[in-house]
């Protein structure tokens, strides 16, 4: 992507990027918005899902998304510790016209570990130009 809604083929695979757990930047979060969590933990899952908002939110600023119209079935597997690099790709379940200008997109979300191992995974449905 970016690709108009007609050119999105369903099962299509989509890059969003990397972003790595730093460690200033995981004592900076659980000061702020997870007190007592333990670093040695690993990223708090408040943490999992900003960091996957970050990517998702770069990565759609090119495309022609209009409209975010939900996130459901969130998942957090794992807590990556800090100096984990994450990466972030979107695969589309879905897709529904809706009207000449525009169709819904329902996307899996899925952020994986450097072994690949699944660290979080969520739904979105997002209106898309045609």
């Amino acid at each position: 992507m970016p690709a108009p809604f007609d050119d999105i083929q369903i099962g299509q695979v989509v890059s969003l990027g990397a972003c790595g757990v730093e460690t200033e930047a995981l004592n900076a979060f659980i000061a702020a918005f997870t007190p007592g969590w333990a670093p040695e933990r690993g990223a708090p899952d408040a943490m999992v899902y900003a960091i996957w908002a970050k990517l998702d939110a770069i990565a759609h600023t090119e495309w022609p998304q209009t409209k975010r119209l939900g996130v459901d079935a969130l998942r957090w597997v794992r807590n990556p510790p800090a100096g984990e690099l994450l990466r972030g790709r979107m695969t589309i379940m879905a897709k529904d016209p809706v009207g000449e200008g525009k169709g819904i997109i329902i996307a899996q979300h899925d952020l994986l570990d450097e072994a690949g191992r699944l660290v979080f995974s969520c739904l979105t449905r997002s209106v898309f130009a045609r």
